[in-house]
């Protein structure tokens, strides 16, 4: 248990519990850039053991969360009744852990349907009466528990189909919260009903810790719980990994393709362990639709992979992989390539082998790798990867669904430069095209979900919730503008956000963010430009920017000045603050096209 990251694995769930100060405190000693969140949580049962537990799942995340924790079983009233505290907390979050136990009002079996229904229907309202207020008055995310099913049942299997029971009742009762969320945006179910299933009611429901505690879960069962709720809250603020890095034999399929052939790999549904594989290949395809990539880092003769990606019943093929890296390359090296190629970070992939001795290297040559371990039988890697959340969805957009194919474009962008001497003449050849225009409706949700995914080309690294997006565009003090850009090979989506606020002749710029997809594309000088042009059409003549530095924006230390901003200061910790006067600039933007914002 010397690595750190085993503790956030759910099944060490024992020890995270039982070292859990040690454990924060070689958190706080890492080099990160710190997320700052307020977090409130309002429990209808006791919650200090699930606050601490969160803490440290977030510290992991990269996340440094201020809790607000509410009394024991007052989550609603510290909402309708207006809890000064509460309000002066401010959450960015507010995360509502009730389970079965706050249902009060069960049906009985001399309920007619009708009794059962206005039953059902006062819980809800007792619950969405919550919800909208919290809309109201805090604006701001809410992570709202489910029900989990009872630990007996009074009627046996007929609890499921009687209206009278108490497993259909919160069945029904869970739907009407999955409708809820499905029609607010900022409103995000915990889903105990099914962590409780895997987990095992009988493990997950303890009566002594109840009676004598009041904790509606077993203490084991706390970290789970815990990692997924982390797990939601590191999704909003733009920690999900965004690809996989495979490797091929004896963990995409059976045998070593190289020693015996493609025609005599396990895989297909002829066998049981070809049918494992081919199971493990349809988990990943999966993972497409969600916009994750996929790549091979194989140490193989190409000629070798391609025999076997071609086998008849490969469910993986060719084309559904961005890169192929497969040579007898260190591995690392190989992800390092994909990495750069793609322009993504190392850190984004997660590191796919059932070779213990490769994912060592991994973790020992890229820092802050993701290498789960996958165990040494593939009927569990299906488990392994699923249980730990990387890829946890909290919206899907229309860029998420395209982005494979966005990353498959900027691979032919790459091969497409190295024809070219002048990059210039490279740039002008792509024939790229700039819509830019104040936010709209549209384009809220990207909107936020970029300013919590930027990182290297971020220049304060603010973050925004979808509900402070709508509002700055609403209000007239701001300057706001978003970019799409698309060029021959295909279209990027909205790549870069520009947030400024006013004041009298001058702006000061929030937030200047864009998606390192479209780096060296001089989309930043379109930005620039039309940044300009909106300043001078409301008669400011001054625009101020700053650079707060972290350990991954180095890359854009230097970008206001090459912007022909003048740095007008700078502290010991590296913040600078820059100055551009409007009279006399000079466009900066000569190889895009702007085209007019579609409303």
């Amino acid at each position: 248990m010397d690595n750190l990251n085993n503790y956030f694995v759910p099944s060490f769930s024992d020890q995270l519990l039982l070292k859990r100060k040690k454990i924060k405190r070689q958190l706080l000693e890492r080099q990160v850039d710190w997320l700052d969140v307020k977090i409130a949580i309002l429990g209808g049962s006791t919650t200090h053991d699930i606050k601490d537990v969160l803490e440290l799942f977030l510290l992991y995340h990269g996340i440094r969360a201020v809790f607000y924790e509410s009394e024991y079983n007052q989550y609603w009233q510290d909402v309708m009744f207006d809890n000064k505290e509460l309000s002066s907390f401010k959450p960015d979050i507010i995360y509502i852990h009730t389970s079965n136990r706050n249902i009060m009002d069960y049906p009985v079996l001399s309920d007619s349907r009708e009794a059962v229904d206005k039953r059902l229907h006062t819980i809800y309202k007792h619950f969405s009466d919550m919800w909208e207020k919290i809309e109201k008055k805090y604006g701001c995310i809410v992570i709202q528990n489910n029900f989990e099913y009872p630990y007996w049942r009074l009627q046996g299997n007929r609890e499921a189909t009687d209206y009278h029971g108490t497993v259909n009742f919160i069945t029904r009762l869970n739907l009407l919260f999955a409708e809820y969320a499905q029609e607010h945006e900022n409103f995000l179910i915990n889903d105990i009903n099914y962590l409780s299933a895997k987990y095992g009611l009988e493990k997950w429901f303890d009566l002594f810790y109840w009676c004598m505690y009041k904790y509606c879960l077993s203490m084991q069962a706390i970290p789970t719980l815990v990692h997924s709720v982390a797990c939601i809250i590191k999704s909003l603020y733009g920690k999900n990994k965004k690809a996989f890095a495979l490797d091929l034999d004896n963990t995409l399929w059976g045998g070593i393709v190289g020693d015996d052939g493609p025609e005599n790999l396990k895989i297909g549904r002829e066998t049981p362990t070809g049918e494992i594989y081919t199971e493990f290949q349809e988990y990943l395809k999966a993972h497409r639709q969600l916009g994750i990539i996929l790549n091979i880092i194989s140490k193989n003769e190409n000629e070798s992979v391609l025999a076997g990606l071609n086998h008849p019943d490969m469910t993986l093929r060719p084309d559904d992989f961005v890169m192929i890296k497969a040579n007898w390359e260190p591995k690392s090296e190989n992800l390092l390539d994909v990495a750069h190629t793609l322009s993504l970070t190392p850190d984004s992939f997660v590191f796919v082998d059932d070779n213990p001795a490769e994912r060592e290297i991994i973790r020992q040559q890229i820092k802050n790798a993701t290498v789960p371990d996958m165990g040494d039988n593939p009927k569990g890697f299906i488990g392994a990867l699923d249980k730990m959340g990387y890829f946890e969805v909290t919206a899907v957009s229309a860029d998420d669904a395209s982005r494979e194919k966005m990353y498959h474009e900027n691979a032919v962008r790459a091969k497409e430069e190295l024809r070219f001497s002048d990059y210039n003449e490279y740039l002008l050849s792509l024939k790229m095209k700039a819509e830019i225009g104040a936010f709209i409706p549209t384009y809220y949700s990207r909107i936020a979900q970029l300013s919590n995914k930027s990182n290297q080309f971020n220049l304060t690294t603010r973050r925004y919730t979808q509900a402070e997006i709508e509002a700055i565009a609403t209000d007239d003090s701001y300057i706001t503008l978003y970019g799409k850009l698309s060029d021959k090979f295909g279209d990027n989506g909205v790549v870069s956000v520009v947030i400024g606020h006013r004041s009298g002749e001058t702006v000061d710029i929030d937030l200047w963010i864009m998606s390192c997809r479209v780096l060296k594309r001089d989309m930043e000088c379109a930005m620039a430009d039309k940044l300009v042009e909106e300043c001078r059409r409301r008669g400011i003549k001054k625009i101020i920017g700053h650079f707060y530095p972290t350990a991954k924006n180095s890359m854009v230390k230097e970008f206001y000045g090459m912007q022909g901003f003048d740095k007008i200061g700078e502290d010991e910790t590296g913040n600078s603050k820059w100055e551009l006067a409007l009279e006399g600039y000079e466009l900066r933007n000569h190889v895009i096209e702007l085209s007019s914002p579609s409303l």
